[in-house]
């Protein structure tokens, strides 16, 4: 009973890496859209500032998406190795 309780389902460490990497994606460019937007607005440059941030901020998250896929991809060769020798 009590291994039952601390086994996760099987699909939940994938729903997990997809979320963080999902956020990996999404922030930066989300967050350089607003403000490069507001920048732009303050600054009468429209829209190089806005084009530079958003641009600035896909290759960063695409830099940390590679990182991270990366790792996870690390991590389940190492377990697999484990369970190889076992």
């Amino acid at each position: 009973m009590g291994e039952e309780n601390n086994k996760s389902a099987w699909w939940q460490p994938a729903v997990f890496m997809f979320l963080r990497l999902s956020v990996w994606i999404a922030t930066p460019v989300l967050l350089a859209v607003f403000f490069g937007k507001w920048l732009d607005k303050i600054l009468g440059t429209e829209p190089w500032l806005f084009l530079v941030l958003v641009g600035t901020a896909f290759l960063a998250s695409m830099f940390i998406l590679a990182r991270e896929v990366t790792k996870e991809y690390n991590k389940i060769e190492d377990k697999n190795n484990k369970n190889s020798k076992s």
